[in-house]
């Protein structure tokens, strides 16, 4: 066996080093790995928030069960006009509530719009069906032990819903857990 000696001799690696491909490789992983990542938590935060609409919803739904005659209001005037706290209360007294008191709202508060409906944790529902009623009522939750609801009028108040009013805002309540 003969060498060939008419081959060029090897030539010396270039001063090519395998870092920069390499390193070019593992951004590129990384940045795929980041959106992937974005992706997948903001599925993970629509997902949250749907239940969390589905959950609120559920919780903001006027109860259908209630009966008027087993939810005790007092009835707050909140404004400058005299008798404002028992007309709305004889309104409410005739769709069948009970009504605790009648007075002037001597909490300080400042109440705007409507008016509000204050309550304890135990009135979460009653102030919800309360709610049906006076629409526009903002929320004021309290630390209170019984599940009386304070209905404070505020000086925008006109009336309180009418009887269809009510019925389609009762009908609905129903179906709208189901959709979640």
């Amino acid at each position: 066996m003969t060498l060939r000696t008419d081959r060029p001799p090897v030539r010396p690696r270039s001063g090519r080093r395998p870092w920069p491909p390499l390193l070019f490789l593992l951004v590129l992983a990384l940045a795929a790995a980041a959106v992937w990542w974005n992706v997948l938590r903001t599925e993970a935060a629509e997902e949250a928030q749907e239940a969390a609409a589905c959950e609120s919803a559920a919780d903001s739904a006027p109860p259908t069960d209630l009966d008027p005659a087993s939810v005790t209001v007092r009835v707050l005037n909140a404004t400058d006009t005299g008798g404002l706290a028992q007309t709305v209360a004889t309104a409410l007294q005739e769709r069948g509530f009970v009504i605790g008191e009648v007075a002037n709202d001597s909490s300080g508060r400042e109440v705007t719009g409507v008016g509000e409906l204050r309550h304890g944790p135990r009135g979460n529902d009653a102030a919800r069906y309360v709610r049906v009623y006076i629409p526009d009522a903002g929320d004021y939750p309290d630390t209170r032990a019984d599940a009386t609801v304070d209905v404070v009028v505020g000086p925008e108040f006109v009336t309180l819903a009418s009887a269809e009013e009510v019925a389609a805002a009762l009908a609905p309540a129903a179906g709208a857990a189901a959709d979640c």
